[in-house]
């Protein structure tokens, strides 16, 4: 894998890239393993190890390797340094009011030129998404901000591509229970009285996560709580409580002032960016960057709340 990312100028010349009419017209639309190792002049052995990987675009039709031509050549641009897919950048995982603002912000500046897109599938769907290429980065938060580095690292690494991937801080944020205004002055024990009702994050979510590991913590049993709905965001729970359909749901501190709702803090988390390390240098995600830590961000990032940036842009792990 490492031989082909890091040199594309030699995978140009080999594959004849730098000629797009050629090979387009020499290869079949969906290639065999030899052929795709004659089109990337690497050995047969080579592409089963990369497509057992999960590494390049593959399928199995009757027990034999299939590989999409179009997928193979787009693979290739991606993991080249830089990339040239400059035109999207689709990222899952959690929401977050702040990330949302710098990809509104992003998407106003480049209008019709490229495609910016935000799933909000919580963290392990979206590592999930981002292992298959259906996304190209993930944000992610799963406990505690002093054990952020240890089990960011650990959540990755069941998959195969994590190989490829870099975990990089945006910032910490606070996290705890949005409460509804009628619910102002209970402490946490009151809170969790059976008569209030709860919107509950979906099972892979970090804010339920963090949430469990609380109720565990204060001895309190989870199936004594009176769910009343389900929420696939943390915006989506606030927005259940403001409609009045909840009193309490897990969430950051922002997204429960985005509401005018009420906030209970439990305690601070890390909240990080997986991306693969090709998609690090697309203008795309550099400029997600800027705006991240540009002055519009830090304007929002101090009317919210609840927010740290003093690790912002760190690299927490790669490969």
């Amino acid at each position: 894998m490492s031989s082909i990312a890091t040199d594309p100028d030699s995978i140009a010349a080999k594959t004849g890239l730098a000629d797009l009419d050629s090979p387009r017209d020499a290869a079949p639309r969906f290639m065999s393993v030899r052929q795709v190792a004659e089109y990337l002049d690497i050995h047969e052995k080579k592409v089963y190890a990369l497509a057992a990987e999960g590494l390049i675009p593959a399928t199995k039709v009757t027990g034999k390797w299939l590989f999409p031509r179009d997928l193979v050549d787009q693979w290739l641009h991606e993991t080249s340094h830089g990339g040239v897919l400059a035109d999207r950048l689709v990222v899952a995982g959690s929401d977050d009011p702040l990330l949302y603002r710098a990809l509104t912000q992003l998407a106003v500046e480049i209008q019709a030129r490229a495609l910016v897109s935000h799933v909000h599938t919580g963290t392990q769907l979206g590592l999930s998404l981002l292992a298959r290429r259906r996304a190209d980065v993930c944000a992610i938060h799963w406990g505690p901000a002093e054990e952020s580095d240890h089990r960011h690292a650990a959540m990755v690494r069941p998959y195969p591509q994590h190989r490829d991937w870099t975990i990089l801080r945006a910032f910490y944020r606070e996290q705890g229970l949005i409460v509804a205004p009628e619910q102002r002055g209970k402490d946490m024990h009151e809170l969790f009285a059976p008569d209030l009702r709860w919107a509950m994050r979906q099972e892979g979510a970090g804010s339920q996560r963090f949430l469990r590991e609380t109720l565990a913590q204060r001895g309190v049993d989870p199936s004594n709580l009176r769910v009343t709905a389900r929420a696939h965001s943390e915006r989506e729970a606030a927005a259940m409580i403001a409609m009045a359909h909840a009193d309490v749901a897990p969430g950051v501190r922002a997204a429960a002032a985005e509401f005018g709702l009420e906030f209970v803090p439990i305690g601070w988390e890390a909240y990080d960016l997986v991306l693969y390390r090709g998609v690090y240098f697309r203008t795309l995600f550099q400029r997600l960057l800027e705006h991240l830590q540009g002055a519009e961000c830090r304007r929002w990032a101090q009317l919210l709340g609840g927010y740290d940036f003093r690790d912002s842009g760190k690299l927490i792990a790669t490969g």
